[in-house]
């Protein structure tokens, strides 16, 4: 078993302090001295274990969706599937900040959209793409993206009332039929 480095603690510390910050602030309004104060080290050091705000920003904002095996649930259901994760995942017990700053963040920062669309490719994207036809991929996945995102500015970011009111429930069978639309290539069932 690999030794732990004796500088893994303050590294651990400083990227806690970044999210804190990055949710809170975001991207634009956190500085590098705001984390190294947070996190009561030098500015020096943050510096040194992440060489730049880009970069710290993007060791911070690793996010797992934890998206579902999509290829296990029943075709008909996977819509109703991938609203219920994407909702459990930002309100649910293990949401955090980490999803609403990066969301805020990439609005106005070119590193932080880069890394959403890293994010949705690499994750939600392999998951959906084992369910759909290669050649439409692109297309119902960007149609998917709309709804999803929608629903996050709205819900989570912008926290428009009306839609910060919807029902859980409302949202996955509403949104949920529409994904799954999307899924199904537009076919009616």
């Amino acid at each position: 078993m690999a030794k732990p480095r004796r500088s893994q603690g303050t590294r651990d510390r400083i990227l806690n302090e970044a999210r804190r910050l990055f949710a809170q602030r975001g991207y634009e309004r956190t500085t590098i001295r705001a984390v190294a104060k947070a996190a009561n080290i030098n500015v020096s050091m943050v510096m040194r274990y992440y060489g730049s705000k880009e970069e710290l920003f993007a060791r911070a904002a690793k996010i797992d969706l934890r998206v579902p095996d999509l290829g296990a649930v029943p075709a008909e259901k996977r819509g109703e599937t991938i609203v219920t994760h994407f909702l459990d995942r930002w309100e649910g017990p293990e949401a955090g900040d980490e999803l609403p700053a990066l969301l805020r963040a990439a609005i106005t920062h070119e590193a932080a959209r880069q890394r959403v669309i890293e994010i949705i490719m690499s994750q939600a994207g392999r998951a959906i793409s084992a369910t759909i036809p290669a050649e439409q991929f692109e297309e119902r996945l960007g149609l998917i993206i709309t709804q999803l995102s929608g629903l996050a500015f709205s819900r989570f970011v912008l926290k428009h009332p009306l839609v910060v009111s919807l029902d859980h429930d409302v949202i996955v069978q509403r949104l949920g039929k529409t994904v799954q639309s999307y899924l199904d290539g537009g076919a009616e069932k």
